[in-house]
């Protein structure tokens, strides 16, 4: 089953489901009105969208609209939690090897995850704002899921069965903010702003055999200013997987049905620089620090900048025959200007 929301309705939006070739969708009130409403009351919810899912797919209604994603908010425009992990841990130990730090052995036994802002999530296709291209504006291109309730020190078992929906996640990262941030040794906050997330949310059953131990075997595709960036496959490397990050998020509390978990950067093991790129013949990245790291640790320093004001991001996944599973995250970065 698929589901997103358009930006009508007020600031939580309106729920649709729509049909798997993301071709037309269905306001589903009567069910309801809002996709936190929906996860609200998921059992009582579930079968009746699922129906109002199966009769779009055979056109049963002949008065669907078209799907347009310039039109969706992310599926949830803002959430009780969201809690990002670093489950590649490829990536964090590139990211110390670029500074000359080794990476604590615990790492590949307790994961990473920081609490981000869940307020004010961005649309698919909303620009990527900054005041200043001097932040070193990147995006991180992730995979996340969607939870029911889940109890205080639930075991990973339980967590794989809370798992409601997933979505894919621009989680842009302001990096030149980052290490004046972490050497507070209190977090990310201001190097972390708003998320965007795919248009459509879809139920684990659409992955079909790529659902496998709660993680997503298929490629995550990351286009910048057109070219090809990356392909890594987002089962691969992931060594904690989503219900072992909602179990870790869960071990001292309450997790609220819409609470969203993610993956952190997909990221795969490779050769160094020059056997990562797609240019040669690499998987590539889902992050333009993981370049600037293998150039650091190659070359003495990084040579590919920071996304700059005009430039374009798409993220996308498709299923074995190339149908987009969730729709494009395509944005622009922009520069901020407060409304008046």
């Amino acid at each position: 089953m698929k589901l997103a929301t358009l930006k009508r309705g007020g600031r939580d939006g309106k729920l649709v489901v729509v049909n798997r070739a993301l071709t037309h969708c269905r306001a589903v009130p009567a069910i309801a009105r809002t996709l936190q409403q929906a996860l609200d009351d998921w059992e009582a919810c579930e079968p009746q969208l699922r129906q109002v899912y199966e009769a779009l797919n055979s056109g049963a209604f002949a008065d669907a609209q078209a799907f347009d994603p310039e039109q969706c908010h992310s599926p949830l425009p803002r959430a009780f939690q969201w809690a990002d992990g670093s489950a590649y841990v490829n990536h964090v130990e590139l990211v110390r090897r670029a500074r000359g730090a080794e990476l604590p052995p615990e790492f590949w036994t307790d994961p990473l995850m920081y609490q981000g802002g869940s307020d004010s999530f961005v649309g698919p296709r909303d620009p990527v704002l900054a005041l200043s291209e001097d932040w070193g504006i990147d995006l991180e291109a992730e995979v996340a899921v969607v939870t029911g309730d889940v109890p205080m020190g639930a075991s990973v078992e339980q967590c794989g069965k809370a798992v409601r929906l997933l979505m894919l996640v621009n989680d842009v990262s302001l990096r030149n903010l980052i290490p004046a941030e972490l050497a507070k040794g209190f977090g990310f906050f201001q190097s972390k702003p708003a998320s965007a997330f795919s248009p459509v949310a879809i139920t684990p059953d659409e992955l079909g055999d790529a659902w496998m131990e709660t993680r997503v075997h298929r490629p995550l595709t990351v286009h910048l200013n057109g070219a090809l960036f990356g392909q890594p496959d987002a089962g691969t490397d992931m060594v904690f997987n989503f219900a072992q990050l909602i179990a870790h998020a869960a071990k001292t509390r309450e997790l609220c049905a819409g609470s969203i978990i993610g993956s952190g950067t997909v990221s795969n093991k490779q050769g160094g620089l020059q056997g990562s790129s797609i240019a040669h013949g690499g998987v590539g990245y889902c992050c333009i620090a993981e370049v600037r790291m293998y150039e650091t640790i190659e070359g003495g320093k990084p040579q590919t900048p920071y996304l700059r004001f005009g430039d374009t991001v798409r993220i996308e996944m498709t299923d074995a025959q190339g149908q987009s599973l969730f729709g494009a995250i395509a944005q622009t970065v922009q520069p901020y200007q407060a409304s008046v």
